[in-house]
């Protein structure tokens, strides 16, 4: 690692599964033992933030709030780079109340010197955070999914905004709702994905961008079990507890692999990168400049 990766979480106090607006989410299974789950919830939290920190980040940890059940899932909050963030703003009503909070919390990191430029998508303009826009370092650039949440209109402010390319990929499934839980960038190049997740034209993207050599594509076992929506940096890759068959995968490429049991986030429709958010990516011309300064 260049430098230590700075992630963000958020304690899990609030969560619960109480609505639908994705395939995964079970508010029947969650109520069948509110108290038990969120237990769990609690642990499983935990045991996330201990990975990442043994793994060699910083985690901090915000508060959630009572009847935002899904702020625990801070990737979709805002796309950051460059100590640059631009807030979302979120398709479902059901997660509108987050970006105000969201927003507060930004705005706090570049007040005590953490970032330097905090903004908002425009309203109306749906784009949901680094859920739907994923940086890879190896070719610095964003992949950016639309279709499901996140509007193809979103794309252009991005680019604008950081000014660094931006490639579409448009997502076909409501079962795979934003770009993280069927993609993930791995710091050596590689790309582990969910082929049906994606339009034909998003496949052929990603293989002639990637090249054939460092496409791994996920089985319906690792994107069921929520395996692609993964936390790297360095060779560490921290996920919810993977088939064997991945992790010879990924350790044969030189990675580690960490499996931490994140079931009750699952019920929801979520996973280890769902629950951080990256807040000290860099692009090379970000840190070419620094180094002139």
């Amino acid at each position: 690692m260049a430098f230590q990766p700075k992630l963000l979480m958020v304690d899990p106090s609030h969560f619960e599964v109480s609505y639908v607006i994705n395939p995964w989410m079970k508010p029947g299974a969650w109520h069948e033992d509110p108290a038990g789950h969120l237990h769990q919830a609690r642990t499983a939290s935990a045991a996330l933030h201990k990975a990442l920190v043994e793994a060699g980040a910083e985690v901090l940890t915000m508060p959630g709030a009572r009847g935002l059940p899904d702020m625990v899932f801070p990737a979709n909050a805002a796309v950051v780079l460059d100590r640059r963030a631009i807030v979302a703003r979120f398709a479902c009503d059901e997660r509108r109340g987050e970006e105000a909070l969201f927003l507060k919390q930004f705005r706090s990191l570049q007040r005590r010197g953490g970032l330097d430029t905090v903004v908002q998508y425009p309203e109306g303009i749906f784009q949901e955070g680094a859920g739907d826009c994923i940086w890879d370092d190896s070719r610095q650039q964003f992949w950016a999914g639309y279709g499901q949440r996140s509007a193809k209109a979103s794309l252009q402010v991005t680019e604008d905004f950081f000014n660094v390319p931006v490639v579409p990929l448009e997502l076909v499934s409501p079962r795979f709702y934003h770009l993280d839980t069927c993609f993930l960038v791995l710091s050596g190049g590689e790309i582990l994905y969910y082929p049906p997740a994606f339009s034909a034209e998003g496949r052929a993207t990603i293989e002639g961008l990637a090249g054939k050599e460092n496409v791994l594509e996920a089985t319906d076992e690792d994107a069921a079990g929520f395996c692609v929506n993964a936390v790297n940096f360095g060779r560490e890759i921290i996920m919810a507890r993977p088939p064997r068959a991945l992790v010879e995968r990924l350790e044969a490429r030189g990675y580690r692999v960490t499996g931490v049991d994140l079931d009750p986030f699952i019920l929801s429709g979520g996973g280890a990168y769902c629950m951080t958010l990256r807040l000290n990516r860099e692009s090379s011309a970000a840190v070419e400049r620094a180094a002139a300064e």
